[in-house]
């Protein structure tokens, strides 16, 4: 026990998605599109808000938050992914696993914080739409916006510090194609319950209590809608609300799927799908359903690109 205890792990080997090569290589034609959408498709977005002036309001700033988290996020873990599709021995060293680690926790953390505070918005702009500018004046936003990002990569500092310091004993195989925390702790030679009961209560404060403001928040909006006596002003209010409610819903399904089941009802093989469908597919899936619902952003592009290809795609 003492040599198999002062074994130090230098590196992980990361299992992958499968372990059959023609269905990795079926995985990278699919996820290289993926990821190259997400790259132009968020950017674009923060190109279109920035040169319209129109949009440079609170609810499209925000949305320049997420459209700039989803390309980091994404580019955290996808492109390695995508390169270790072609190597027989996937590894990534013991610094650069926690890092990737710590860097994904904590932008997932800010997403989680980021709609909280798109949804407030939208609450303030159509429930008190005449002192949405004072209270959502740019101070304020940006005050809030820097708030949600800090807190982010504070909160997960928590669970860099516990897993940097567990034991391994020379367990370096990681049953997933990126180091999720919860496929990385499960390999150290210690007990990890502190750890897990410390993860589940981050979770419940970064997951549960901003799903509760977002769904109160949506309750005060359908009310106030309803009460719309314009049939295109309840159309519009509604419209830009489902594009958001859409992005919460698909963000943190997944997530709570992910994040607060007992261990009992873990699946690996499920989770690295899961994994891969929130980050890969959610941050490409983010910027596309704001552009298809809302008039405003398909306006913009239209003018800002020349084309008419989003009107097209809206239809």
């Amino acid at each position: 026990m003492d040599s198999e205890n002062q074994t130090q792990v230098t590196e992980f080997i990361l299992l992958g998605i499968t372990d059959k090569q023609e269905l990795e290589f079926i995985l990278f034609g699919v996820l290289l599109p993926v990821y190259l959408i997400t790259l132009s498709a968020n950017m674009l977005i923060i190109m279109v808000v920035l040169v319209n002036r129109h949009l440079q309001t609170p609810m499209y700033f925000f949305l320049c938050n997420l459209s700039f988290l989803d390309i980091c996020y994404s580019s955290t873990s996808l492109p390695k992914s995508l390169k270790d599709f072609f190597l027989e021995r996937k590894t990534i060293s013991f610094g650069g696993c926690m890092a990737q680690m710590y860097i994904s926790l904590s932008l997932g953390m800010v997403e989680c914080f980021l709609l909280a505070v798109m949804a407030c918005d939208r609450y303030v702009a159509i429930c008190h739409p005449l002192n949405y500018t004072i209270i959502m004046n740019w101070a304020v936003c940006i005050k809030i916006a820097i708030s949600a990002w800090v807190a982010g990569f504070l909160l997960s500092v928590i669970s860099l510090i516990f897993t940097v310091f567990l034991p391994f004993c020379g367990h370096n195989r990681i049953n997933h194609s990126t180091c999720e925390i919860r496929a990385v702790v499960i390999l150290a030679c210690a007990d990890i319950r502190l750890m897990e009961l410390i993860g589940f209560v981050t979770s419940v404060f970064v997951l549960i209590v901003p799903f509760c403001i977002i769904i109160f928040s949506y309750a005060q909006i359908i009310v106030a809608i309803l009460k719309i006596s314009s049939v295109d002003g309840r159309f519009k209010a509604f419209s830009t609300c489902t594009s958001h409610l859409t992005v919460v819903i698909l963000f943190y399904g997944t997530a709570i799927v992910t994040y607060l089941r007992p261990r009992s009802m873990v699946s690996e093989e499920k989770d690295k799908i899961v994994s891969m469908f929130y980050g890969a597919f959610i941050p490409m899936l983010n910027p596309l359903i704001y552009t298809l619902r809302n008039n405003d952003v398909k306006g913009a592009l239209r003018k800002t690109t020349g084309t008419k290809l989003f009107s097209l795609i809206g239809r």
